[in-house]
């Protein structure tokens, strides 16, 4: 079985997460409303409307999170390929 590198994995679920985080942050940016529809019917109709009123967009509200999903993204991205390897490291 292909061994993984679970640095790169890690980089690469990083990335990943952050391009998602991303183009969410647009949507929401450039179309509140459209944005908390979408993010409603992601999480099978969980009304996101009750927990505050929408609030006007701003770059902290961007780069926190986006700090935490790039670190979370790691973390679990190495996590996986590292756990990969040890329990397919006898497949060869």
């Amino acid at each position: 079985m292909l061994q993984l590198h679970p640095w790169k994995t890690g980089i690469a679920l990083a990335l990943t997460v952050a391009i998602g985080y991303t183009v969410c942050t647009v949507i929401y940016g450039f179309a509140p409303e459209e944005g908390m529809n979408f993010l409603n019917a992601l999480f099978h109709g969980l009304d996101f409307r009750k927990l505050g009123a929408l609030t006007a967009f701003t770059f902290s509200m961007f780069f926190y999170p986006l700090i935490v999903f790039l670190v979370w993204g790691f973390a679990v991205g190495a996590l996986y390929g590292w756990l990969h390897n040890l329990l397919h490291g006898g497949d060869r």
